[in-house]
């Protein structure tokens, strides 16, 4: 059982950044593609990144493209998810998601074992 902890959600203004950390703990942290989610009020939930077990490939939303940057440090069991240039429609509640696979990313969250929590993201025009 893989447990994921978010942590650096906020408020920030438009145009500001923020950088939203995860933490595993429980499995091999790098048997898992990885990923950030995120769910406004009466939306879906839709992906906005993802970076495979080695960090070598990655997708980002086109939303969010140029942006947000996905990283993963696997010594530190942990997923970054920096957000620049932040719009008053990127605010939801971002979840760290985890995919046991070593040959692909994450592209759904049908696709996804392991969730964390969700940290809010608020961002005031």
């Amino acid at each position: 059982q893989v447990q994921l902890v978010e942590s650096g959600g906020g408020s920030v203004q438009a145009g500001g950044s923020l950088r939203l950390s995860c933490a595993a703990s429980g499995g091999t942290f790098s048997a898992y593609a990885m990923g950030w989610f995120r769910q406004a009020p009466g939306k879906e939930r839709e992906i906005v990144a993802a970076i495979n077990w080695s960090g070598t490939t990655t997708y980002h939303a086109d939303s969010v493209k140029g942006r947000f940057t996905i990283s993963r440090d696997n010594a530190k069991n942990t997923v970054y998810l920096q957000m620049s240039s932040l719009k008053p429609e990127d605010t939801a509640t971002y979840y760290c998601a985890a995919r046991l696979t070593r040959v692909a990313t994450i592209r759904a969250s049908t696709e996804v074992n392991y969730w964390g929590q969700g940290t809010p993201v608020t961002v005031s025009s």
